[in-house]
């Protein structure tokens, strides 16, 4: 934000941390001069090299796990424990730039409920990853019904209400960002994407891109039955019916008889159907309870606000 004064509405930036202590002091030096008036927390989940004394010393809020929990764990206790109106969640390995935060909160002015920036194609670290995001955003496009730039982007601007409506549903691990994404999307809440130019970053990746890329496809399936039942159940139904069919055909046409495999077959399809029916049912609860405010949790592990 520059020079100007944040006031209202008040901004906080979150930070999940791990053994960042070579990156934290430029990233949040930077944080500081060009947004002296926003909240600026680091959420330290459990390090092993005193970055959280080095955040300490810097004078920013500073929360401690007690042991590593996970990125996720640590946007989730950031959420928790800040105060503005609007959040902004940050790596802290030196990939995002400081001046893009601007970028995001002026396009979250427009009426948008979050705001996300997603990455380039030339700024991928190397062409699986990019394969991979792209496999993820189209998969999550079809398991939402709009269209995703980037599902695992970590840095973006949310209305704090709206994000703690879904705390509850984000995983622990690095799949926050497919999560809310989703869940902001099926929920009716107005996403926006910015380009971004993602840097280099400092020191060695965490994410490990089978085990950590095999979770992912887990969470938008498992997301996509809970916000979009039908968009996962129907198509499995009619796999089945069409097996289903194409048996029955090739058995009567070879011994003229309605087989017990073609039976099951045409049930699976049906109960799988029916299924879906009733997952919608159960999605439908879930709107109207994400209506009520979550409320500010306020009790952290560690703090110190200078």
């Amino acid at each position: 934000m520059g020079n100007n004064n944040i006031q209202s509405p008040r901004i906080s930036i979150v930070l999940p941390c791990y053994n960042e202590k070579n990156n934290l002091p430029s990233i949040l030096e930077d944080l500081s001069t060009q947004y002296p008036e926003a909240e600026i927390i680091v959420v330290d989940d459990g390090s092993t090299d005193n970055s959280a004394t080095v955040a300490q010393e810097l004078g920013v809020k500073t929360i401690l796990h007690p042991r590593n929990m996970g990125n996720g764990a640590s946007i989730k206790t950031g959420a928790r424990n800040a105060t503005g109106d609007i959040i902004v969640f940050m790596d802290t390995d030196g990939q995002h730039k400081p001046v893009d935060i601007q970028r995001l909160l002026d396009k979250l002015d427009e009426g948008y409920d979050m705001v996300v920036g997603a990455r380039t194609s030339d700024t991928h670290a190397n062409f699986w990853r990019l394969f991979a995001n792209t496999f993820y955003n189209k998969l999550a496009s079809f398991m939402t019904g709009f269209t995703i730039k980037d599902l695992t982007s970590g840095f973006r601007a949310v209305k704090a209400d709206k994000f703690r409506k879904f705390l509850y549903l984000l995983p622990n691990g690095f799949s926050y960002p497919t999560t809310s994404t989703m869940a902001f999307f099926r929920s009716g809440f107005p996403i926006a994407y910015i380009p971004i130019s993602a840097l280099q970053r400092e020191g060695k990746s965490k994410i490990r891109l089978l085990k950590d890329g095999t979770r992912f496809l887990i969470i938008i399936m498992k997301v996509g039955a809970l916000f979009s039942p039908m968009r996962l159940f129907l198509p499995v139904s009619a796999l089945f019916f069409l097996i289903a069919s194409i048996y029955y055909a090739y058995t009567f046409y070879t011994a003229e008889r309605f087989t017990n495999m073609s039976a099951l077959l045409y049930i699976t399809s049906l109960l799988t159907f029916l299924i879906g029916i009733v997952s919608e049912q159960i999605s439908s609860l879930h709107y109207r309870f994400s209506e009520h405010d979550s409320g500010i949790q306020n009790v952290q592990i560690t703090n110190q606000d200078k």
